[in-house]
């Protein structure tokens, strides 16, 4: 990488080419915010020259108080000291907010454009990213950028505008000037309680909008197939919008507070300074005190020590932002889903015919052949059974259907139209999947059934649920329709969690359906129910059904079997037991493993008390 060559830098705030190039892209965001940051500009300059006139005006309070012991200057200087703190403050104050506003509206930008991104980015990001990074990324990183927009910025700008000012008083008066005036510290204190409650109130609203905007987060990472399976990207993005545009309000109010702190506190120390300088003036006309030129060389130095004390520790800031940014444009810049080429085909792909799998190649990035030459046809209205041995394939061929991953080799084709044609939300907007792992959102029973089709009516969301044998226990609950369910239904059991997901999938009312082991964590009470609900659900559908359990697939029109990506078997249930082959060996297996389960409940039945 190239470095920046000369002495402007120091060397531990070298820059990097790309660090160039990324600075540049996060200024990009600032740039439609520059005319508050030009007026937060000019406010840095008016603290500045605030304070460089607060030094200025130590040599004139010494020579007309304390030497030539004018008593119409003990009144007059004390005043303009007054002015000038108010001044200050109130800049201060300004300067703050503008550049707090601007930073925190960059990183709710951020935040928004990184979800959007996410919502956008195929299923293999996800496999290759844990929750909780992503997470961090949205939450922690874009905090280290805030610090590098607003905080690194206002201390650089005010910080240089203020040594300026202050050198230039030195050269003008030619020795440093002293501060003579203590804070009054018991004074501090009743604005830091006052302050404080206003504080606690806010930060309990913030962390309240935090841990809401994770719970977004959390639930929609976890359900990205099923939110990508019934379209509601877009949907999601707004819900997310909504919360982080509500913490972005209440970030403001916590930081106006903050700002508000500082100017309230210096105030009262300017009243301090200036009764000292009442009293100390009142004593040298009074010929009890003689001033000396130690307090403004004293004045001077402390007024630059600070200013100069931030700028040499900027560069932390400066690293950690740049760090952060490094790592938020990773995701940026991840290439998004290919959507597809609506204007090649811009209707909904409705089948009528038969689904056809031609010649079919996938692996993932280990390079290994997951899926290998596969050519298999589905008529239209027909139930496919996948099923062989874990690691075969299955869920994988079936994850090529909606486009959740992308084929290396061959096609997919509805009704002869290649799925590549279509854009993916066409595609989907055809497609119902239920799966084992079933996921709702801690929510309402009717919002989670209505998340397929949010303007469905109440009728219409308790003729599905009914259909799904799901209103039994949803009228058991306190609320009915209305009652929360909990992070991802933990409140219901697994079969009453699988009928509502067909509740929701039947609302969809899509041609074709995908069943991915919707009923192996089930026991036999809970899958009895799931299985009529699923036969309703069946219905007038074209299914892809991926099961262990044999006894679920009996009454498919066509069972294949699968192993090691390939198709080794096909046909119907009867037919592939007489072929001797790998069916009737998982069927045997079944078989003698249902046989042992049951003679051990009924050996447990029979040993209880």
């Amino acid at each position: 990488m190239n470095l920046l060559e000369g002495d402007i830098l120091p060397k531990k705030i070298l820059l990097r080419h790309d660090d160039m190039i990324l600075a540049r892209r996060m200024l990009a965001l600032v740039r439609p915010h520059w005319r508050r940051l030009a007026l937060a500009m000019f406010l840095m300059l008016m603290v500045s020259a605030s304070t460089a006139a607060l030094a200025y005006m130590v040599q004139p309070a010494l020579d007309d108080i304390f030497i030539k012991r004018d008593s119409s200057m003990v009144v007059m200087i004390p005043l303009i000291i007054l002015i000038l703190y108010g001044i200050k403050g109130a800049c201060s104050f300004g300067q703050s907010y503008f550049m707090n506003y601007v930073g925190e509206s960059v990183i709710n930008q951020y935040r928004i454009m990184m979800y959007e991104h996410l919502q956008k980015l195929p299923l293999s990001f996800y496999d290759k990213n844990s929750t909780g990074e992503l997470m961090s990324r949205i939450t922690n990183d874009v905090n280290s950028v805030q610090q590098t927009v607003s905080s690194v910025i206002t201390s650089t700008i005010r910080d240089f505008f203020m040594i300026v000012g202050l050198v230039g008083v030195i050269v003008y008066r030619d020795w440093f000037m002293s501060v003579f005036a203590l804070l009054v510290f018991p004074l501090c204190v009743i604005p830091l309680i006052k302050f404080g409650q206003r504080m606690r109130g806010v930060s309990t609203r913030s962390q309240e909008s935090r841990a809401r905007l994770n719970d977004i987060l959390h639930e929609t990472f976890s359900g990205v197939r099923i939110v990508k399976g019934f379209c509601r990207e877009k949907e999601e993005s707004l819900r997310f919008s909504k919360e982080a545009n509500l913490l972005f309000d209440l970030r403001l109010r916590d930081l106006t507070i903050r700002a508000m702190s500082s100017p309230a506190m210096e105030a009262l120390g300017g009243i301090g300074i200036a009764a000292i300088v009442y009293y100390a003036g009142e004593r040298v006309i009074s010929g009890l005190s003689t001033p000396g030129l130690f307090f403004s060389f004293l004045a001077a130095l402390l007024m630059l020590y600070e200013p100069l004390k931030r700028l040499s520790n900027i560069n932390n800031d400066i690293q950690g932002g740049l760090a952060a940014g490094h790592r938020i444009y990773d995701i940026l810049d991840t290439p998004q889903e290919i959507t597809g080429a609506p204007a090649l085909l811009n209707h909904p792909p409705t089948l009528r015919k038969q689904i056809e799998f031609r010649d079919l190649r996938f692996s993932y990035d280990s390079g290994r052949e997951v899926i290998k030459d596969i050519s298999l046809t589905v008529p239209a209205g027909n139930i496919l059974a996948l099923v062989g041995p874990s690691g075969g394939g299955k869920t994988t061929l079936i994850n090529l259907l909606p486009r959740f991953y992308e084929l290396n080799d061959g096609a997919i084709f509805l009704d002869g139209d290649d799925i590549r044609d279509f854009s993916l939300r066409d595609l989907r907007s055809q497609i119902a999947i239920v799966t084992q792992q079933t996921f709702l959102f801690n929510d309402t029973v009717r919002a989670n059934i209505s998340y397929a089709r949010p303007e469905a009516s109440p009728e219409e969301i308790m003729e599905v649920a009914a259909a799904a044998y799901a209103m039994d226990f949803i009228e058991r609950l306190p609320k009915g329709l209305d009652s929360v369910i909990g992070e991802a239904g933990v409140l219901l059991s697994g079969g009453e969690r699988q009928r509502l997901s067909i509740a929701r999938a039947l609302l969809a009312n899509r041609p074709i359906l995908i069943l991915d082991e919707a009923t192996s964590s089930l026991d036999t009470h809970s899958e009895m129910f799931v299985q009529k609900a699923l036969e309703n659900l069946m219905q007038n559908r074209t299914t892809l059904v991926i099961a262990h359990r044999l006894s679920t697939v009996r009454k498919a029109d066509r069972i294949v079997v699968i192993n090691e990506g390939r198709i080794v078997e096909t046909g119907g249930h009867e037919q592939l037991l007489a072929q001797e082959g790998l069916y009737k060996s998982l069927h045997d297996m079944q078989f003698k493993l249902d046989e042992g389960m049951g003679s051990f409940l009924s050996a447990a039945e029979k040993v209880k008390p």
